[in-house]
């Protein structure tokens, strides 16, 4: 369901070094003009978490969030923390389209 790079593992153990590992949420964040995306935080675990242990680390995941996603992929980029899902989440876009009169393409147009 979750599966970690060995990249985003060797990250988050340099983030956990002389901390106490804390367990890892796949949450849906809002995302702005780009819409809804997956994003990673700090948290405890809630009642309709699922869990998913990945060597030292525990991830949480809400159930019917992990329904919606499918698989879950974590990786480490040069920008960042990278979560893939095998299925869709959230739907992007500022609502503007070429019959909106949307001309500058920016959001709240």
């Amino acid at each position: 369901m979750i599966t970690i790079t060995e990249s985003a593992r060797q990250e988050l153990a340099k983030y956990f070094t002389d901390k106490t590992i804390e367990p890892i949420r796949v949450h849906l964040a809002d995302g702005g003009c780009s819409g809804p995306r997956l994003s990673l935080a700090l948290d405890e675990l809630r009642d309709g978490d699922t869990t998913v242990e990945q060597g030292d680390f525990t991830f949480l995941i809400q159930a019917e969030l992990a329904e919606a996603t499918g698989a879950v992929t974590i990786d480490m980029t040069e920008y960042g923390f990278q979560i893939a899902s095998e299925n869709l989440v959230g739907a992007g876009g500022c609502g503007c389209s070429s019959s909106s009169g949307c001309s500058s393409g920016s959001c709240g147009c």
